[in-house]
């Protein structure tokens, strides 16, 4: 499909980052997760991006907070 970077900022009890993952694996989309409930370098990078919550999807330059499918479809072309 493309050859974006792509990463996902997720935790363990988050619905819509499952989702999201579930999306670009359908897409056979490659990424990069950071599990902001395991990891606490994750945690701060994304707290340090202004973020207090997920998920946060980083295609590219181009950063998308929570799961928007046709969002996440015009980032990924």
């Amino acid at each position: 499909m493309m050859s974006k970077n792509v990463v996902v900022y997720s935790s363990d009890s988050c619905m819509y980052c499952t989702d999201a993952k579930d999306y670009l694996k359908s897409l056979n989309v490659e990424y990069t997760e950071k599990n902001v409930s395991k990891d606490m370098i994750a945690r701060k990078e994304l707290m340090k991006k202004g973020f207090m919550s997920v998920p946060v999807i980083i295609v590219g330059d181009e950063t998308l907070k929570g799961f928007d499918k046709e969002k996440l479809d015009e980032l990924l072309k």
